[in-house]
Protein backbone atom coordinates (compact mmCIF):
# COMPACT_ATOMS: atom_id res chain seq x y z
CA UNK A 1 0.00 0.00 0.00
CA UNK A 2 1.48 3.23 -0.81
CA UNK A 3 2.48 5.44 2.12
CA UNK A 4 -0.08 8.18 1.35
CA UNK A 5 -2.97 6.20 1.03
CA UNK A 6 -1.92 4.13 4.84
CA UNK A 7 -1.53 8.12 5.97
CA UNK A 8 -4.83 8.75 5.15
CA UNK A 9 -6.22 5.51 6.26
CA UNK A 10 -4.56 5.82 9.82
CA UNK A 11 -6.12 9.69 9.93
CA UNK A 12 -9.36 8.14 9.07
CA UNK A 13 -9.02 5.84 12.06
CA UNK A 14 -8.36 8.43 14.47
CA UNK A 15 -10.75 10.42 13.46
CA UNK A 16 -13.19 7.58 14.18
CA UNK A 17 -11.94 7.25 17.66
CA UNK A 18 -12.25 10.01 18.38
CA UNK A 19 -15.11 10.78 17.10
CA UNK A 20 -16.38 7.71 19.09
CA UNK A 21 -18.28 6.27 16.39
CA UNK A 22 -18.91 2.66 16.04
CA UNK A 23 -16.23 0.09 14.24
CA UNK A 24 -16.61 0.10 10.16
CA UNK A 25 -14.95 -1.97 7.80
CA UNK A 26 -12.80 0.05 5.58
CA UNK A 27 -14.54 1.40 1.99
CA UNK A 28 -12.45 2.16 -1.39
CA UNK A 29 -10.52 3.86 -2.10
CA UNK A 30 -8.39 3.38 1.53
CA UNK A 31 -9.56 -0.49 2.26
CA UNK A 32 -6.37 -2.11 2.24
CA UNK A 33 -6.44 -5.26 -0.35
CA UNK A 34 -4.08 -7.77 1.80
CA UNK A 35 -2.87 -8.24 5.39
CA UNK A 36 0.26 -6.46 5.08
CA UNK A 37 -1.51 -3.47 3.75
CA UNK A 38 -3.18 -3.72 6.81
CA UNK A 39 -0.27 -3.34 8.75
CA UNK A 40 0.98 -0.61 7.02
CA UNK A 41 -2.01 1.28 7.97
CA UNK A 42 -1.88 -0.12 11.72
CA UNK A 43 2.41 1.21 11.54
CA UNK A 44 0.82 5.03 10.73
CA UNK A 45 -2.53 4.75 12.97
CA UNK A 46 0.31 3.92 15.81
CA UNK A 47 2.46 6.58 14.96
CA UNK A 48 -0.20 8.94 15.70
CA UNK A 49 -1.46 7.29 18.81
CA UNK A 50 2.38 7.65 20.29
CA UNK A 51 2.13 11.44 20.31
CA UNK A 52 -0.42 11.01 23.32
CA UNK A 53 -0.25 7.27 24.34
CA UNK A 54 4.32 7.10 24.48
CA UNK A 55 6.44 4.48 23.31
CA UNK A 56 5.83 0.43 22.17
CA UNK A 57 5.89 -1.45 25.64
CA UNK A 58 5.10 -4.88 23.61
CA UNK A 59 2.60 -6.46 21.41
CA UNK A 60 -0.82 -8.31 21.65
CA UNK A 61 -1.33 -11.41 19.39
CA UNK A 62 -5.20 -12.40 19.25
CA UNK A 63 -6.91 -14.86 17.94
CA UNK A 64 -4.51 -17.68 19.24
CA UNK A 65 -7.09 -19.71 20.53
CA UNK A 66 -9.72 -21.55 18.62
CA UNK A 67 -12.77 -20.50 20.91
CA UNK A 68 -11.34 -16.73 19.76
CA UNK A 69 -10.97 -18.09 16.05
CA UNK A 70 -14.47 -18.93 16.31
CA UNK A 71 -15.69 -16.26 17.69
CA UNK A 72 -14.35 -13.36 15.48
CA UNK A 73 -14.80 -16.11 12.49
CA UNK A 74 -10.90 -15.76 11.58
CA UNK A 75 -8.80 -18.38 11.43
CA UNK A 76 -5.07 -16.98 12.56
CA UNK A 77 -3.17 -14.43 14.76
CA UNK A 78 -3.37 -11.19 14.42
CA UNK A 79 -0.83 -8.35 16.35
CA UNK A 80 -1.25 -5.53 17.16
CA UNK A 81 1.25 -2.84 19.55
CA UNK A 82 0.86 -1.85 23.01
CA UNK A 83 2.02 1.73 24.03
CA UNK A 84 3.19 3.15 27.23
CA UNK A 85 0.45 4.66 28.77
CA UNK A 86 -1.96 1.95 28.15
CA UNK A 87 0.05 -0.79 30.50
CA UNK A 88 -1.28 -0.94 33.73
CA UNK A 89 -0.82 -2.56 37.23
CA UNK A 90 -3.22 -5.26 38.56
CA UNK A 91 -5.72 -3.79 40.86
CA UNK A 92 -6.13 -0.90 38.33
CA UNK A 93 -9.72 0.36 37.68
CA UNK A 94 -10.77 0.97 34.14
CA UNK A 95 -13.40 3.24 33.08
CA UNK A 96 -15.70 1.66 30.31
CA UNK A 97 -16.98 5.50 28.94
CA UNK A 98 -13.07 5.66 28.30
CA UNK A 99 -13.81 2.98 25.49
CA UNK A 100 -15.99 2.71 22.28
CA UNK A 101 -17.19 -0.81 24.21
CA UNK A 102 -14.81 -2.76 26.31
CA UNK A 103 -14.43 -5.58 26.38
CA UNK A 104 -11.79 -7.91 28.64
CA UNK A 105 -9.26 -11.19 27.24
CA UNK A 106 -7.58 -12.87 29.66
CA UNK A 107 -4.05 -14.35 29.39
CA UNK A 108 -0.51 -15.58 30.05
CA UNK A 109 1.47 -13.06 29.63
CA UNK A 110 5.24 -12.95 28.67
CA UNK A 111 8.33 -10.32 28.91
CA UNK A 112 11.34 -10.77 27.09
CA UNK A 113 14.81 -11.35 28.09
CA UNK A 114 16.74 -10.82 25.09
CA UNK A 115 16.36 -9.64 21.58
CA UNK A 116 14.70 -12.39 19.39
CA UNK A 117 16.57 -12.85 16.16
CA UNK A 118 14.38 -12.90 12.40
CA UNK A 119 15.04 -16.78 12.62
CA UNK A 120 12.18 -19.17 12.65
CA UNK A 121 11.48 -19.90 16.42
CA UNK A 122 9.59 -22.92 18.19
CA UNK A 123 8.52 -22.82 22.01
CA UNK A 124 11.94 -24.08 22.81
CA UNK A 125 14.13 -21.86 21.49
CA UNK A 126 11.67 -18.93 21.98
CA UNK A 127 11.78 -20.11 26.32
CA UNK A 128 15.62 -18.86 26.51
CA UNK A 129 14.36 -15.51 25.21
CA UNK A 130 11.64 -14.87 28.21
CA UNK A 131 12.67 -14.17 31.73
CA UNK A 132 9.18 -13.49 32.87
CA UNK A 133 5.69 -15.19 32.96
CA UNK A 134 2.48 -13.44 34.53
CA UNK A 135 -1.44 -13.53 34.16
CA UNK A 136 -2.80 -11.03 32.26
CA UNK A 137 -6.02 -8.70 31.19
CA UNK A 138 -6.22 -7.43 27.83
CA UNK A 139 -8.72 -4.25 27.46
CA UNK A 140 -10.66 -4.20 24.14
CA UNK A 141 -11.73 -2.00 22.31
CA UNK A 142 -13.94 -3.25 19.89
CA UNK A 143 -16.32 -0.72 19.61
CA UNK A 144 -19.39 -2.47 19.20
CA UNK A 145 -18.21 -4.11 15.76
CA UNK A 146 -20.58 -6.52 13.80
CA UNK A 147 -18.99 -9.58 14.44
CA UNK A 148 -21.32 -11.83 11.72
CA UNK A 149 -19.64 -9.71 9.12
CA UNK A 150 -15.64 -8.57 10.24
CA UNK A 151 -13.15 -8.05 8.54
CA UNK A 152 -9.94 -9.05 9.36
CA UNK A 153 -8.04 -6.35 7.45
CA UNK A 154 -9.98 -3.77 8.96
CA UNK A 155 -9.35 -5.26 12.48
CA UNK A 156 -5.18 -5.44 11.88
CA UNK A 157 -5.62 -2.17 10.66
CA UNK A 158 -7.31 -0.86 13.55
CA UNK A 159 -3.85 -1.84 15.83
CA UNK A 160 -5.80 -5.29 16.38
CA UNK A 161 -8.28 -3.57 18.85
CA UNK A 162 -5.73 -3.10 21.73
CA UNK A 163 -7.24 -0.53 24.41
CA UNK A 164 -4.30 -1.51 26.96
CA UNK A 165 -3.22 -4.13 29.41
CA UNK A 166 -3.45 -4.96 32.44
CA UNK A 167 -0.39 -7.23 34.30
CA UNK A 168 0.28 -8.82 37.71
CA UNK A 169 4.26 -9.32 38.60
CA UNK A 170 6.05 -11.47 36.29
CA UNK A 171 7.67 -14.50 37.96
CA UNK A 172 10.90 -15.59 36.73
CA UNK A 173 10.11 -19.27 37.23
CA UNK A 174 7.19 -20.76 35.77
CA UNK A 175 5.42 -24.35 35.86
CA UNK A 176 4.32 -26.60 32.63
CA UNK A 177 2.25 -24.00 30.87
CA UNK A 178 0.91 -26.52 28.61
CA UNK A 179 -1.49 -27.81 30.89
CA UNK A 180 -1.60 -24.35 32.96
CA UNK A 181 -5.63 -23.88 34.05
CA UNK A 182 -6.29 -20.25 34.02
CA UNK A 183 -10.09 -19.17 35.76
CA UNK A 184 -12.00 -15.73 35.68
CA UNK A 185 -14.44 -14.81 37.67
CA UNK A 186 -16.58 -11.24 38.23
CA UNK A 187 -17.57 -10.73 41.93
CA UNK A 188 -16.22 -13.82 42.82
CA UNK A 189 -18.61 -15.71 40.32
CA UNK A 190 -16.62 -17.87 38.05
CA UNK A 191 -16.99 -16.77 34.38
CA UNK A 192 -14.78 -18.89 32.05
CA UNK A 193 -11.68 -21.02 31.79
CA UNK A 194 -9.08 -22.40 29.77
CA UNK A 195 -5.43 -23.76 29.42
CA UNK A 196 -2.51 -22.82 28.15
CA UNK A 197 -2.12 -24.99 25.34
CA UNK A 198 -5.30 -23.09 24.22
CA UNK A 199 -3.03 -20.19 23.14
CA UNK A 200 -1.55 -22.75 19.88
CA UNK A 201 -0.75 -25.18 21.43
CA UNK A 202 1.96 -23.27 24.12
CA UNK A 203 2.05 -19.49 25.24
CA UNK A 204 5.30 -19.37 23.55
CA UNK A 205 4.22 -20.57 20.35
CA UNK A 206 1.96 -17.08 20.21
CA UNK A 207 5.53 -15.69 20.77
CA UNK A 208 7.29 -17.18 17.81
CA UNK A 209 4.53 -16.55 16.19
CA UNK A 210 5.14 -12.97 16.47
CA UNK A 211 8.85 -12.68 16.22
CA UNK A 212 7.87 -14.21 12.61
CA UNK A 213 5.23 -11.38 11.74
CA UNK A 214 7.51 -8.64 13.16
CA UNK A 215 10.52 -9.96 10.82
CA UNK A 216 8.17 -9.86 7.64
CA UNK A 217 7.99 -6.20 8.40
CA UNK A 218 11.95 -5.12 8.84
CA UNK A 219 10.94 -5.81 13.11
CA UNK A 220 12.26 -7.48 16.15
CA UNK A 221 11.14 -8.46 19.59
CA UNK A 222 13.22 -6.31 21.86
CA UNK A 223 14.50 -6.98 25.76
CA UNK A 224 11.90 -5.87 28.03
CA UNK A 225 9.42 -5.57 25.94
CA UNK A 226 6.02 -7.22 26.73
CA UNK A 227 3.93 -9.95 24.81
CA UNK A 228 0.43 -11.15 25.53
CA UNK A 229 0.28 -14.06 24.08
CA UNK A 230 -3.84 -14.27 23.39
CA UNK A 231 -6.84 -15.34 25.47
CA UNK A 232 -7.64 -18.62 26.84
CA UNK A 233 -11.35 -18.22 27.02
CA UNK A 234 -13.72 -15.49 25.39
CA UNK A 235 -14.20 -12.13 25.34
CA UNK A 236 -16.00 -10.74 28.20
CA UNK A 237 -17.95 -7.18 27.97
CA UNK A 238 -18.81 -5.41 31.24
CA UNK A 239 -22.25 -3.79 31.53
CA UNK A 240 -22.09 -2.79 34.63
CA UNK A 241 -19.79 -1.95 37.45
CA UNK A 242 -17.83 -5.51 38.67
CA UNK A 243 -14.36 -6.64 39.73
CA UNK A 244 -12.42 -9.26 37.32
CA UNK A 245 -9.99 -11.47 38.19
CA UNK A 246 -7.96 -14.32 36.62
CA UNK A 247 -5.65 -16.59 38.47
CA UNK A 248 -3.13 -18.99 36.74
CA UNK A 249 -3.05 -21.77 39.46
CA UNK A 250 0.58 -21.89 40.61
CA UNK A 251 1.39 -18.62 38.91
CA UNK A 252 -0.32 -15.57 39.77
CA UNK A 253 -3.28 -13.18 39.64
CA UNK A 254 -4.53 -10.45 38.09
CA UNK A 255 -7.68 -8.12 39.32
CA UNK A 256 -8.98 -5.41 37.64
CA UNK A 257 -12.35 -2.56 38.67
CA UNK A 258 -14.63 -1.99 35.86
CA UNK A 259 -16.87 1.31 36.92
Amino acid sequence: MDDTAAQLAAEWLLAEHQAGRRFATFGPPAAPTSISDAYDIQDRYVALLRRRDGEPAGYKVGLTSATMQAFCRIDHPIAGVVLASRVHRSGASIRRSDYGRLGLEFEIAVRIKSDISATAHTAATIEPHIDGVGAAIELVDDRAADYTSLDVRSLVADNSWNGGIVLSDFKPSWPDLVPLLGRATQDGDLIGEGYGRDILGHPFNSVAWLATQLATRGLTLKAGQVVMTGSVMKTVFPEHDAHYRFELEGLGLVEVQVS
